[in-house]
C-alpha cells in the first residue's frame, strides 16, 4: 500500500543482507516561511539533478497565511490591514490547496522525495503522509482519525481539522507538504476559510487532549513513522548548509 523503492540485495563476506534507502530529517527550528521555500528549492533541484538525498524538513514558521494554487482571496474574511498591522503577510505559493495559516506551535513538515524511483503516484503520495499522522494519533494518544478519500485530503478528528496537506511536484520531486496543529492558537483560522473547507473546523492536539505537548517529541514520532510508512531508514542532521 505505501511508497517504498524497490530495495537491491547484496551480498557481503558470503553473507546476505538489505540495502535500506535513506532519508536525512533536518530540525530547522523556527524559520521565516521565505527562506524555508528557498531551501526547499535547492533540495529540490539537486535531487532533480541527481544530487544530494531525499529530506524531510521539519520546522516552525512565524505567523504567516499561504494561499495555494486553488486559493481564492474571498475565503480571507478579514482586512488585509488587521493582518498586516500584525505583521502577518500572505504569500500566493505552488502548492495545491486553498488558504491557510502557519505559526508558532505548528508542526510543519516538507518531504522532498523523489517519485521516480519509487512509484509515480501521487494519490498515493498524499495517503502516505495521511499515514503518518493516522498512526501518530492512534500510537501515541488513542484517537481516531479519519480521512475523507476522494473529497478531501487531510486527517480529521470527526469533521475537525488536525493535519493539512498540500504539495507540489517538479520532475517526479516532491515540495511543500504537510502541517499539523500541535501546540497552535487556532484563532487565525478564523479569519479564513481554512482550505476552503466552509463545512469543517480545525483542532489541535493540545485541543484534543487537554494539555500542551513536547513539540520535540511530537518531531521525534512524526519522522519515525515517516520512515516506517515510506520504508526508509531515518537519519538526524542538525543543520542545513545552504548552497553558495
Amino acid at each position: 500500500m505505501f511508497l517504498s523503492r524497490e530495495i537491491p540485495s547484496l551480498y557481503k563476506d558470503g553473507g546476505f543482507f538489505y540495502y535500506s534507502p535513506m532519508i536525512r530529517v533536518i530540525d530547522l527550528g523556527t524559520v521565516e516561511y521565505g527562506e524555508a521555500w528557498k531551501i526547499q528549492w535547492e533540495i529540490r533541484d539537486a535531487l532533480i539533478g541527481g544530487r544530494g538525498p531525499e529530506t524531510l524538513l521539519l520546522l516552525e514558521h512565524p505567523p504567516v497565511i499561504t494561499m495555494g494554487k486553488r486559493g481564492a482571496d474571498g475565503n480571507i474574511r478579514i482586512p488585509r490591514e488587521f493582518l498586516e498591522a500584525r505583521g502577518i503577510s500572505v504569500i500566493d505559493v505552488e502548492r495545491g490547496g486553498d488558504v491557510t495559516y502557519h505559526g508558532p506551535g505548528q508542526l510543519v513538515g516538507y518531504p522532498l522525495l523523489n517519485l521516480a524511483s519509487r512509484e509515480p503516484d501521487l494519490h498515493l503520495y498524499v495517503d502516505c503522509l495521511e499515514e503518518v499522522f493516522v498512526r501518530l494519533l492512534e500510537e501515541r494518544f488513542r484517537i481516531r482519525a479519519n480521512r475523507d478519500k476522494g473529497k478531501y485530503t487531510g486527517v480529521y478528528v470527526g469533521s475537525d481539522k488536525l493535519t493539512a496537506i498540500g504539495i507540489a511536484v517538479k520532475s517526479w520531486v516532491t515540495y511543500h507538504g504537510f502541517a499539523c496543529n500541535v501546540n497552535t492558537d487556532l484563532t487565525p483560522f478564523s479569519w479564513m476559510v481554512p482550505c476552503g473547507l466552509a463545512d469543517r473546523g480545525v483542532t489541535s492536539l493540545e485541543k484534543l487532549t487537554g494539555e500542551k505537548q513536547d513539540m520535540d517529541a511530537i518531531k521525534r514520532d512524526v519522522a519515525r513513522l515517516f520512515g516506517e510508512v515510506f520504508h526508509d531508514r531515518i537519519q538526524w542532521e542538525g543543520t542545513y548548509e545552504r548552497e553558495g
